[in-house]
């Protein structure tokens, strides 16, 4: 990634489900994020130049330091981008987003193995009410970072991440969204030279360079 973006890279080595459930690995995450604001000279920058950036459950993390970050009043980043990231808190037959019956099963992530994720995430029911583990339960979500989120046409969780960008414009948010055709969940992990890859490569640098005035449309 520090290659092909041409910035610094930091990567949150937080504590992992089932031995250390919610919230423990987003308030690591949270917690890290805060010290490179505070101190921005670890990383030689200014706090408009970090972008939070995060996929599947990274993508869910990203998304709650942001909006734990409003609530806390401690920092803000200027930009998040968030790859087919989980958003909701349902993933059962249930779920509003019909993505979860579409594409629950046949596929490497299934709507089951999400459910069974979850269970080790938050066992505790009452935790998967927080917005922080399910943004798109967040009473409002005014104050948010710039926002680049990038779906896979057949992924369960396509639909839960779009409706998280579609939420994020109704509160005055700027937003840009991109499925990727024909793709699956975990099309980024793909070797570095997958069209899939070099794709959202494409993508993210063109949001990124989209703040110096270099570029107005998505490609």
């Amino acid at each position: 990634m520090a290659n092909q973006t041409r910035n610094t890279v930091v990567s949150v080595d937080y504590r992992l489900a089932p031995e250390h459930p919610f919230p423990k690995g987003l308030e690591d995450c949270y917690d890290t994020t805060r010290e490179f604001f505070k101190n921005l000279d670890i990383l030689d920058c200014k706090a408009e130049d970090i972008t939070l950036i995060g996929d599947s459950a990274g993508g869910n993390l990203a998304a709650a330091v942001s909006l734990m970050a409003r609530d806390r009043g401690e920092f803000l980043p200027k930009r998040q981008i968030l790859i087919y990231p989980s958003t909701y808190n349902d993933h059962s037959e249930t779920s509003p987003f019909p993505s979860i019956r579409e594409n629950g099963t046949g596929f490497l992530l299934t709507s089951e193995k999400i459910r069974n994720y979850m269970d080790m995430y938050a066992p505790r029911k009452e935790d998967r009410l927080s917005p922080y583990l399910a943004p798109l339960l967040a009473q409002d979500l005014f104050k948010q970072p710039d926002t680049l989120i990038i779906t896979a046409e057949y992924d369960p969780l396509r639909d839960e991440g779009e409706a998280y960008g579609a939420r994020l414009k109704e509160y005055g948010n700027n937003v840009k969204m991109y499925r990727m055709k024909d793709a699956v969940h975990g099309f980024f992990s793909l070797p570095w030279k997958s069209q899939y890859v070099i794709r959202t490569y494409e993508i993210i640098n063109w949001f990124l360079s989209s703040y110096n005035g270099q570029s107005e449309e998505l490609i």
